[in-house]
């Protein structure tokens, strides 16, 4: 059995107004080759060049850990966010990270997302890596019906490079 994300209420897929979930299972690598690439979000300029501009609210955080608020940009959207899920990998267990992040605005314009993490060791050797977000509002229900799915095809070239960094690290 395959464990899954866990999603506050209000934000449950197929009740929100954009769903997307990419997945890769990749040998080689382990949570923990990941999860540092992950918790950190200066990293993550360095594989995904759809991030940009991250800053911690509190100058002194310098990685993630529960409830800290940070801003990024992202599909061209500047975001302010707080870490809703922080589980740091354990033997035997998921590791897990997800946050409420938004986009201010009008009724019109406001964007409101749950992106969330889950990243967990399998047998041979192998890595199983899960990313899903759930989105309210009007700027969702646009990328929605936009194809090819820019939501989609964006956190596949996230995965994508996160393995292809974690890998030259190792």
């Amino acid at each position: 059995m395959q464990n899954s994300i866990i999603w506050p209420e209000g934000y449950l897929p197929g009740t929100t107004d954009n769903f997307c979930s990419n997945e890769v299972i990749v040998s080689g690598l382990r949570t923990t080759d990941i999860w540092p690439l992950l918790a950190n979000p200066f990293e993550w300029p360095k594989y995904y060049h759809n991030s940009s501009d991250i800053e911690f609210l509190n100058e002194e955080h310098k990685q993630f850990t529960a409830e800290v608020r940070f801003r990024f940009k992202t599909f061209g959207f500047p975001i302010e966010a707080q870490v809703t899920e922080y589980v740091p990998p354990v033997e035997g267990k998921p590791a897990r990270l997800a946050w409420h992040g938004w986009a201010e605005g009008d009724a019109e314009t406001r964007l409101d997302v749950i992106h969330a993490w889950l990243i967990e060791d399998l047998e041979g050797g192998r890595v199983r890596i899960l990313t899903q977000e759930t989105q309210i509002g009007n700027p969702a229900k646009e990328l929605a019906k936009t194809k090819p799915n820019p939501m989609i095809n964006g956190h596949q070239d996230w995965l994508e490079g996160l393995v292809e960094y974690a890998k030259q690290l190792i």
